[in-house]
C-alpha cells in the first residue's frame, strides 16, 4: 500500500532530531557540551526562567498519548497509535514552527498518566494530549492544569470545537441564524462532542436549545445516574430518539459513528439546514446523500475530498504558537474563544492564489461551499497565533504578553513568506508614502485584480487598473475581488490623444507617424508607460499577461534609460532558509559586452544595498581565476571586473570564478587565499542570459527557493514586469519594490 510504503521509506517514520547551531568543529563541540555547556546550566540553575533563553524548552511541545481513542481505531494501544503522534509533530513543525517529541505511554490509568506528564513537564513549553478514550480525558486534562504552569490541550476536545464553531458562526450567518435561537442536534457525547458543545454555549448558542445524543438515545434530564459531563446537557424536550431530535433542527452536529444519520432524518431538518458529519473516516452521513436530500444545506464532514472540511490542523498547532509565544501559563476559553473568531473572520476574506493553487484551482470564496479556511492557507497562522496570544494577555495567563500585537503578526509572517522579512523596509517605507499611483496595464488579470486588492488592503500605494470599466469590473464580480481604493482607467477619450500626441512629439524623428502613435497609444503597455513619463501615474507593473519582452519594449521606448545608467538590466532575489542572492542578469541582456556585464554587477549590488545587504559580487565563468585565460567569455568577465572596480572601488567584488567557489567560502578560502572576498558571495553576475536563466530556474524549481524578481534597475521610470505565471503575493512584492524606486527618484 502506498501509505505503508510513506511510512516506511528509506528511513522509517516520519521525524528526526536535527540540530539548531553548528557542530562542525572541535570547537563547535566545546560550545554545544563541555565544558562550555556549563555556562547555560548555571545561568539556569540562578535563574530558572533562563531556560527559555538558552534551552529549546520554549519552542518544544509534547504530544502524548496512551492509544485509547486512536482516530477510527480505538484502543489500539501505544505503539499502534505512534504513525499517528508522528503525524502530529509534522503537523507542529510545518504549520506553526512548532518542535515536538512524541510521548507515547503505556499507562491505564488517569493517576498513571498524570504523574508521568507532571515528571517531564520541565521539558517541554506545553503538552498536547491526544487520543486518549474518555472519560479519563476530561480529569487528566483538568489535573495537569491545575499540577503544571504550562499550557495543556487536549486536542480531540477542543481543537475539533474551535473548528466546528467558527464553521457553525458561518453557517449561522449564511443561513441568517441567531445562534442564540439555533437549534443543535448532536450525535455522540464524548470529549469532543461536550468540548463542542461548552464551545457552541460560549459562542451564544442556548444549551436548553442543544440535544445531545449518545449510544443509548436522546440524553435526557430524566436518564438515571448521569455522569456529571453528559448532565450539563440533558434535555427536557419530549425527544428519545436522534430520528426524533432531527425533525424541526437548525443544526446536526456528528461526533460518533459513520452511517447513523439517514436521508429521510435530513429531509425532517428546518430550512436551509446546517449537518457538520464529521465522524472518520466515514462521516454519519454521506455528504453526497446529504446534498441530495436536502440542496439547500450546508454540509461539513472531517474529509479532504468534500468542500467544508473541519480538520483539527487548523487549531492546535496556531494556538499553541500563540501560547507559547507568550509564555502563557495555561489556555484558556478566551483564548478558545479567540481562536475560533479568528478562523471564522479568515474563512470571509478572499483566497490567496497560492491556496487555491494547492487545492486544483478551486473557486473558493465564502458561501456554502466555504465556511472555513483550507489548512493549507498560511494565513491561518497570522490570524490564529495573534488572537490566542492577545486573549492570553487579556486574561491574565501570559507571563510575557506581546507588547506589539502587529509587529508580532509582521514576525509570524516571515515564517510563512521568506520573502517578508527581505520586504520589511520596503513594506514601512511604502507605507508612509502610500500616495504613489502605480498602473497595472492588464487591469483586467485576475491575479492583477487581487494584488490590487491587497495593495489598498495593506495601504502600499493607489493602483490604477488599465482596460474597459466595465469588464474589469465584472471580472471583479467572478472572482470576488473588492475594488474599494482602486482607480479604474480606460484607454480611450481625450486623454489618448493627449497622450498619443506627446508620443508622436517624441517619435515623430523616428518614423512614427501622429496617426500610428494613436494607434500605438492602443496598446495598454504603451499607454501605462505615457502615464509615467507625463507624471500621470508613478509607476507601472507590466504583466502577467504578455510576454516579458512586451511590457519592457515600451518602456524602453518611451522612458529611456536612466540619466546615470549604462545598461538596464533584472534582478532575481532567490532566497533559500536563511540565505539570500541576488542574480544578474537573467531577462534582459543576451549576450552583454564587458561594459554592459560591469553595468549588470553594479546594478545587482544597488539592488542588494537597497534590502540592506552588504553586497559580496561574484563575476561567475565555468573558470577560476584566469584558469583558462584565453577564451573569449573569460576575457569579457576579467574586463567587466576591471571596470567595475575602476567605477566603484569601495565594493567586495571578485571573480571570474565558478559558481560554486563564489558560494562556499570554505573552498574560496582552502583554493584561492588571496581572494578579495570576506565571505561568500551574496550577489552573482552570470556572463550570459543563458547561464542566468537556468540557473535561476534551476534553484527555483529543484531547490524550493522562494523568488522576488525580476526587478529592473537602470530605466528612465519605475517599471517592472512580472512573469506570466506570477502568484498575487509576487504582484504585491514586485509592486512594494516598484513604489520604492518611484520615491528614490523623488528624492523621497
Amino acid at each position: 500500500m502506498e501509505a505503508l510504503e510513506y511510512h516506511e521509506g528509506k528511513r522509517p517514520g516520519k521525524i528526526e532530531v536535527v540540530p539548531t547551531k553548528p557542530l562542525q568543529t572541535q570547537r563547535d563541540l566545546s560550545l554545544a557540551y563541555t565544558p562550555g555547556v556549563a555556562e547555560a546550566c548555571r545561568r539556569i540553575h540562578k535563574n530558572p526562567a533562563d531556560v527559555f533563553r538558552y534551552t529549546a524548552k520554549g519552542n518544544l511541545v509534547a504530544v502524548v498519548t496512551n492509544g485509547t481513542a486512536v482516530l477510527g481505531l480505538g484502543d489500539i494501544g501505544p505503539m499502534a497509535g505512534k504513525p499517528v503522534m508522528e503525524g502530529k509533530a509534522n503537523l507542529f513543525k510545518k504549520f506553526a514552527d512548532i518542535d515536538v517529541f512524541d510521548i507515547e505511554l503505556d499507562c491505564h490509568t488517569v493517576e498513571e498518566m498524570l504523574a508521568v506528564c507532571k515528571a517531564i513537564a520541565p521539558t517541554f513549553g506545553g503538552i498536547n494530549l491526544e487520543d486518549i478514550k474518555a472519560p479519563e480525558c476530561f480529569e487528566l486534562e483538568r489535573r495537569l492544569q491545575e499540577a503544571l504552569d504550562i499550557p495543556v490541550f487536549h486536542d480531540d476536545q477542543h481543537g475539533t470545537a474551535i473548528i466546528s464553531a467558527a464553521a457553525l458562526i458561518n453557517a449561522a450567518e449564511l443561513t441568517g441564524r441567531d445562534l442564540a435561537k439555533t437549534r443543535i442536534t448532536m450525535s455522540g457525547a464524548g470529549a469532543a462532542a461536550m468540548a463542542c458543545a461548552k464551545l457552541y454555549v460560549a459562542m451564544g448558542a442556548s444549551a436548553a436549545n442543544i440535544v445531545m445524543c449518545d449510544s443509548r438515545g436522546v440524553i435526557r434530564a430524566d436518564r438515571p445516574n448521569l455522569p456529571e459531563e453528559k448532565r450539563m446537557f440533558a434535555t427536557d424536550f419530549d425527544v428519545h430518539t436522534l430520528e426524533d431530535a432531527m425533525k424541526g433542527t437548525d443544526v446536526f452536529v456528528g461526533l460518533s459513528v459513520g452511517g447513523i444519520l439517514t436521508a429521510d432524518m435530513v429531509k425532517t431538518m428546518g430550512e436551509k439546514p446546517i449537518i457538520f458529519a464529521m465522524a472518520n473516516p466515514d462521516p454519519e452521513i454521506p455528504y453526497s446523500v446529504a446534498k441530495s436530500a436536502r440542496p439547500d444545506a450546508i454540509v461539513a464532514t472531517g474529509r479532504s475530498d468534500h468542500p467544508n472540511q473541519v480538520n483539527n490542523v487548523l487549531g492546535f498547532p496556531f494556538v499553541f504558537r500563540g501560547a507559547l509565544d507568550c509564555r502563557a501559563r495555561k489556555i484558556t476559553e478566551e483564548m478558545k474563544i479567540a481562536a475560533t473568531r479568528a478562523l471564522a473572520e479568515l474563512a470571509r476574506t478572499d483566497v490567496p492564489d497560492t491556496v487555491r493553487r494547492a487545492y486544483g484551482n478551486a473557486d473558493l470564496r465564502f458561501g456554502p461551499d466555504y465556511i472555513i479556511p483550507k489548512p493549507f492557507d498560511p494565513r491561518v497562522l497570522l490570524f490564529v497565533a495573534p488572537a490566542v496570544a492577545q486573549a492570553a494577555a487579556d486574561s491574565g495567563v501570559a507571563r510575557e504578553p506581546i507588547e506589539n500585537i502587529d509587529t508580532y503578526r509582521e514576525q509570524l509572517y516571515r515564517l510563512v513568506e521568506r520573502s517578508r522579512g527581505l520586504m520589511h523596509p520596503l513594506i514601512r517605507r511604502a507605507r508612509n508614502n502610500a500616495k504613489q499611483r502605480i498602473v497595472f496595464p492588464d487591469g483586467t488579470n485576475p491575479q492583477v485584480l487581487r494584488a490590487a486588492q491587497v495593495l489598498v488592503e495593506e495601504n502600499l500605494c493607489k493602483p490604477i487598473l488599465l482596460g474597459p470599466e466595465w469588464k474589469i469590473r465584472q471580472r471583479a464580480n467572478e472572482i470576488g475581488a473588492v475594488l474599494d481604493g482602486v482607480e479604474l482607467r480606460t484607454t480611450d477619450g481625450d486623454e489618448r490623444d493627449r497622450l498619443a500626441d506627446r508620443f508622436w512629439e517624441m517619435r515623430r524623428r523616428k518614423g512614427v507617424t501622429r496617426s500610428a502613435a494613436r494607434a500605438i497609444l492602443e496598446d495598454r503597455d504603451y499607454y501605462g508607460a505615457m502615464l509615467v513619463k507625463e507624471g500621470l501615474a508613478d509607476g507601472m507593473v507590466g504583466g502577467p499577461g504578455r510576454p516579458y519582452k512586451h511590457t519592457l519594449r515600451p518602456a524602453l521606448r518611451i522612458l529611456g534609460m536612466e540619466a546615470r545608467a549604462r545598461a538596464v538590466s533584472g534582478v532575481y532575489v532567490m532566497m533559500l532558509d536563511d540565505q539570500k542572492f541576488f542574480f544578474g542578469d537573467c531577462t534582459v541582456n543576451v549576450a552583454p559586452t564587458a561594459e554592459t556585464l560591469a553595468e549588470i554587477a553594479l546594478n545587482t549590488a544597488a539592488v542588494a544595498e537597497a534590502f540592506g545587504v552588504v553586497p559580496r559580487v561574484a563575476m561567475l565563468s565555468y573558470s577560476d581565476f584566469g584558469e583558462h585565460r584565453r577564451d573569449k567569455g573569460v576575457v569579457n568577465v576579467q574586463k567587466a571586473l576591471d571596470r567595475v572596480r575602476e567605477l566603484r572601488p569601495d565594493l567586495e567584488i571578485d571573480g571570474e570564478m565558478q559558481a560554486d567557489t563564489a558560494v562556499s567560502y570554505e573552498k574560496l578560502t582552502q583554493l584561492f587565499p588571496f581572494s578579495k572576498l570576506t565571505g561568500p558571495a551574496n550577489v552573482l553576475v552570470f556572463p550570459d542570459l543563458t547561464a542566468g536563466n537556468i540557473a535561476y530556474k534551476l534553484l527555483d524549481t529543484l531547490g524550493n527557493a522562494e523568488v522576488l524578481g525580476p526587478l529592473l534597475v537602470g530605466l528612465g521610470g519605475a517599471v517592472n514586469v512580472i512573469p506570466v505565471h506570477a502568484s498575487v503575493r509576487e504582484i504585491v512584492n514586485t509592486t512594494t519594490w516598484t513604489v520604492r524606486q518611484a520615491l528614490v527618484a523623488k528624492g523621497l
